[in-house]
């Protein structure tokens, strides 16, 4: 039998309190597997499977632990679990399980370790390490799990077929883990998942989201998006994402396939931040390309407002999927819908006005905008990749210029509305937004200085266009400041 030495002191306080209770307990799960990967970032999530109550031996581990450790215990689990050091620390008796097929919920049995070694979904993640002090570091392997590790190879212990229809959700978790492992899906398995894939129809959106959210967080996200595009999953858990598979052609003239170009800017982002929204702006920035996708003889394939149609698309797609109706939802579509600016900003004379505008819109997202844009380079032709990242070189120079010139940045125009009101004695209504707009437009245009004499001056003015009269003599509240 092999054996393992576990440095960390918490599993030996554990296994001082199994000996002591006379009970049986296992390191096993994601830890053991990681463990055994040596992962520069393993995981966090200790799970420890005991012969008899979790419930009761996590709470004397926390006793003996000190520091007033807060036990939280789910009876409907069976389980209990509490945060020691970095880690969550969770037991649960040893258990089999059997499945309705109309529900992932499992009806839990008592069981031993065996059992409870069968009902885990890869071989990778059915690994046991003893923690008493008779079989304290030795591994238990009943299903070639570590030699799976050695052959980087996703598998199932039991049959495919059983697994995958007992939970469907372990068909995301066998790409997921793959993507993130950079592992091979065993053959057997991934033809299993093909077969099974509408089961996956009965889990929950949060649940199969919560698994694309891991994979977007990957080193190299395009994996997993390519095995749920192979296995049949992507058509029915995102849609919107299938539909952009495929060229099509007209008289000899196609168009990239969107799809793999939107893969390849979700990779190009991945290597400079692990931003979850701003990967999600990579993968959906060109979404509506379908529904805007036209032929002309004269000028060919165009996508005409794609950008705009697809933040507009974005609330739909976060609201099946269950994502957060909320400022992230709204940094996704304002991305989207920005993407083009900058691309167009680099193919002209820039000009100060249009460098103000886009600094006025993206706010304090610019920086992360212009990565996307950077990333949405994807061309395999070097000399214009080399012309295209130089044109953004010099869009982000004159953004920085213009930046510490103007001040634009989320910048709000001078004059508020109620001082508009308060200058002319009017009501809250459509001129206040007029004068707003028109100040706002004259420092985006150059025209005038950010600073307020100037956008007074201009407020009076705009005002006596409108008919308004201040309720002051303007010029000698201009003499006093």
């Amino acid at each position: 039998m092999m054996k393992f030495c576990l440095k960390d002191k918490v599993f030996e306080k554990i296994s001082s309190v199994l000996d002591m209770e006379g009970t049986e307990g296992y390191l096993i799960g994601g830890f053991v597997r990681d463990f055994l990967l040596g992962r520069d970032n393993p995981q966090k999530d200790i799970d420890i499977v005991v012969k008899g109550s979790g419930i009761k031996i996590a709470g004397k581990v926390a006793r003996s632990l000190g520091k007033g450790i807060k036990v939280s215990v789910y009876r409907n689990f069976g389980t209990a679990m509490f945060r020691y050091d970095d880690y969550n620390i969770e037991f649960v008796g040893a258990r089999k399980e059997s499945y309705n097929r109309d529900s992932r919920k499992p009806v839990v049995e008592d069981g031993t370790l065996e059992d409870d070694q069968k009902r885990r979904d890869f071989t990778i993640n059915a690994l046991a390490i003893g923690l008493n002090s008779s079989n304290w570091g030795r591994l238990i392997d009943p299903f070639g799990g570590l030699e799976d590790l050695k052959n980087r190879i996703i598998r199932t212990p039991l049959d495919p077929d059983r697994t995958f229809d007992d939970d469907p959700l372990r068909m995301m978790r066998a790409i997921r883990f793959a993507t993130q492992l950079d592992f091979t899906i065993e053959k057997q398995t991934f033809e299993s998942i093909i077969r099974n894939r509408e089961r996956i129809k009965i889990v929950s959106a949060e649940r199969i989201t919560g698994e694309i959210n891991k994979i977007m967080m990957a080193e190299k996200p395009s994996t997993g998006f390519k095995l749920l595009d192979k296995s049949g999953l992507l058509s029915i858990i995102f849609p919107e994402l299938a539909n952009l598979k495929g060229v099509e052609m007209i008289e000899g003239r196609g168009h990239k396939d969107n799809f793999y170009h939107s893969l390849e800017v979700l990779d190009n982002i991945s290597r400079h931040s692990d931003n979850l929204w701003l990967r999600w702006a990579a993968l959906l920035h060109d979404i509506a390309k379908p529904v805007t996708k036209k032929y002309s003889e004269k000028t060919g394939w165009s996508f005409h407002n794609h950008e705009f149609i697809g933040a507009k698309m974005v609330p739909a797609i976060f609201r099946r999927m269950k994502l957060p109706l909320n400022e992230n939802m709204k940094y996704v579509q304002k991305l989207i819908d920005l993407h083009l600016r900058p691309v167009d900003l680099s193919k002209e004379n820039v000009t100060d006005s249009a460098i103000r505008r886009l600094l006025y819109e993206a706010g304090n997202d610019i920086d992360d905008l212009m990565m996307l844009c950077e990333a949405d380079i994807t061309s395999k032709n070097r000399e214009k990749r080399i012309r295209h990242l130089a044109n953004f070189r010099y869009v982000r120079q004159k953004l920085a210029e213009i930046e510490e010139k103007d001040a634009i940045r989320n910048f709000q125009p001078p004059i508020s509305g109620d001082e508009i009101i308060a200058t002319f004695g009017i009501k809250p209504g459509r001129e206040v937004g007029i004068i707003k707009n028109f100040i706002k437009d004259a420092i985006l245009d150059g025209i005038i200085p950010n600073d307020f004499n100037a956008a007074k001056e201009l407020m009076l003015k705009k005002g006596r266009e409108l008919g308004l009269q201040p309720v002051n003599d303007t010029r000698e509240v201009s003499d006093q400041e």
